[in-house]
């Protein structure tokens, strides 16, 4: 039983997942060259290389701002519909973002995927609007 604005609400943190899900991966690049002598220093200088990118830093940033939203949106969604709305939806934004990147989508199955999981999120999203239609009318 979700309202539109929570499912506005929903597919805006899926975007905001899964558009920077490809910016963060191409923003550690190079990290794999970053060495020291013992683990301490390794990670150390590993989170330093991170947060001094800019091309890491600003992703993070906004996929943790998507976060916040998340579990504000938490408060007021059911969990039955808001956990697979989002987690799909970030799925397919990845792909997409990541396909307009020049990465390579996957193939036919993935595309199937891609479709099979728009079908189960647009029949989660029916179901509940029509859950509200309902709930509307007995109450007028």
């Amino acid at each position: 039983m979700a309202t539109l604005g929570e499912l506005v609400s929903l597919v805006l943190v899926s975007v905001l997942w899964g558009c920077t899900n490809p910016f963060l991966k191409r923003g550690t690049e190079g990290l794999e060259n970053v060495t020291q002598p013992n683990r301490v220093s390794q990670i150390l200088a590993e989170i330093k290389f991170l947060f001094m990118n800019f091309k890491y830093l600003v992703p993070f940033l906004i996929n943790q701002a998507g976060s916040v939203f998340y579990y504000y949106t938490l408060s007021t969604t059911d969990l039955s519909l808001a956990v697979p709305v989002t987690n799909s939806l970030t799925l397919l934004c990845t792909l997409l973002t990541g396909k307009l990147l020049g990465e390579e989508l996957g193939g036919t199955k993935a595309v199937v995927g891609m479709i099979l999981t728009m079908t189960g999120i647009s029949l989660c999203i029916i179901s509940s609007v029509d859950d509200i239609d309902v709930a509307t009318q007995n109450a007028s």
